[in-house]
């Protein structure tokens, strides 16, 4: 007799209660459970061999942004996509053996299931001259461009300085939520 695999649910609160993070850490987070992109396309590949993916539209939209930016003189880089779910446990089982504490890296990464990278709509972005995930992009003429352009391509700014999610500012993390067909800039969570 074969077993049904476990729902996207199940296998998130497996994660949670494997790495000690409470049951209702999305609703005490305010953070949707993200499910993980299963269509996928390569929309950088790296020096080292290695492909950072996203979701077919947003790829195509951030191929459009990246080249926009350019036109304009500001150089875009793409420094992280898609995450699994495995992945982003890996990032937190590797800090916990590192000696951070949980509820440090909560503040700098979301918890498996959580994080906007499972969509293959999100975007860790950089320039050249300023050290990748860092607070510093905010003062880069590439952060200035994206604050003023980015909508239109259906970028967003996921983390402002402050939010009531709890996670760190971060200048460098923008999701793809493109107008819906009404026109209308989707709600954000």
């Amino acid at each position: 007799m074969s077993t049904a695999p476990p729902s996207a649910t199940a296998l998130v609160q497996t994660h949670l209660a494997d790495l000690g993070i409470p049951a209702d850490y999305g609703r005490l987070r305010g953070l949707p459970e993200h499910p993980e992109a299963t269509e996928l396309v390569t929309a950088r590949t790296l020096k080292d061999g290695r492909e950072l993916k996203l979701a077919p539209d947003a790829a195509a939209a951030w191929l459009a942004l990246q080249a926009a930016g350019l036109q304009d003189g500001v150089e875009l880089l793409l420094i992280s996509g898609f995450r699994s779910l495995a992945h982003q446990r890996g990032i937190i089982e590797r800090k916990l053996a590192a000696g951070e504490t949980l509820e440090a890296i909560l503040q700098v990464n979301a918890a498996p299931g959580y994080s906007e990278h499972h969509t293959g709509r999100a975007v860790d972005i950089g320039t050249p001259g300023c050290p990748p995930l860092s607070e510093g992009f905010e003062d880069t003429a590439a952060f200035l461009w994206l604050t003023a352009r980015s909508a239109e391509f259906g970028f967003w700014l996921s983390y402002p300085r402050n939010n009531h999610h709890g996670l760190i500012y971060e200048p460098w993390h923008w999701l793809f939520q493109p107008p819906t067909l009404s026109g209308q800039i989707p709600l954000r969570t």
